[in-house]
């Protein structure tokens, strides 16, 4: 097996007003999240939704128990992202990183990483608001736009961000 030799440049980023923006809003969305279970928790039937079919519609039931995975999930991939952000010399990147574009290429990947971590927190709130909803008859689940638009705010993003790189060179 081939180790790769590369040594890329360490380099400490500063966090743009648009960055700082970002993490501020993750943090928040996240802090609302665990807020709004505990809020309405007590309030909840014991059987929830558990699962969303591909038209949004509740398939399967589980404990209301399972409302507080949410939010844990969140808080762990959040934490996770947040601290490989930190090290953009060890992402994989599609071209040669070197001392003249190494700090254009981390700012885009950082620039992503952070973007998807607060996209990852604000779906999985929108998901917990629409269990506690359809649980609570007030809706009744995710809705047919729910997949499309979380895959646009995906991928649009991303192919941009590696146009960008591409671009960086």
């Amino acid at each position: 097996m081939k180790q790769n030799s590369e040594v890329r440049p360490v380099i400490r980023l500063s966090l743009t007003v648009q960055d700082r923006l970002l993490e501020i809003a993750g943090w928040l969305f996240l802090i609302l999240q665990w807020l709004v279970v505990l809020y309405y928790y007590s309030g909840l039937p014991e059987l929830i939704p558990a699962h969303f079919n591909i038209q949004g519609q509740p398939d399967d039931t589980g404990h209301k128990n399972m409302l507080f995975f949410l939010p844990a999930i969140s808080l762990v991939l959040y934490t996770g992202m947040t601290i490989l952000n930190k090290y953009p010399h060890i992402f994989n990147y599609p071209g040669k990183i070197t001392p003249q574009n190494a700090e254009r290429q981390y700012l885009i990947a950082t620039r992503l990483i952070r973007y998807l971590k607060f996209l990852v927190v604000l779906t999985f709130f929108a998901i917990t608001l629409s269990i506690i909803f359809t649980a609570k008859n007030i809706s009744t689940g995710l809705g047919s736009w729910f997949l499309p638009v979380f895959l646009m705010l995906i991928y649009i993003p991303l192919f941009a961000a590696i146009r960008k790189i591409f671009r960086a060179g």
